[in-house]
């Protein structure tokens, strides 16, 4: 269950991550002029940011999940 809810919120993450981080990749001569001691395409920014945008959805979609499975379905479905 919980693995579902996982990969049901990191599928848009990971996609996002990467549509981000081609139009970073090719933005990057145009936004170079405003980042200082930052080649343009720096591929430790590149990765640092995807990997710790990554973990952080990771623990979005994970802490919900871990709190629905804890609870016994009959009791999510009951109408009060």
């Amino acid at each position: 269950m919980i693995r579902l809810v996982v990969s049901e919120g990191m599928r848009p993450t990971l996609i996002g991550v990467a549509v981000a981080a081609a139009g970073a990749f090719a933005l990057g001569g145009v936004l170079s002029k405003l980042v200082y001691g930052v080649s343009p395409a720096d591929p430790l920014t590149f990765i640092t940011v995807a990997v710790l945008l990554s973990a952080v959805a990771a623990a979005a979609c994970a802490i919900p999940g871990y709190r629905a499975t804890r609870v016994h379905p009959l009791v999510a479905l009951r109408d009060e």
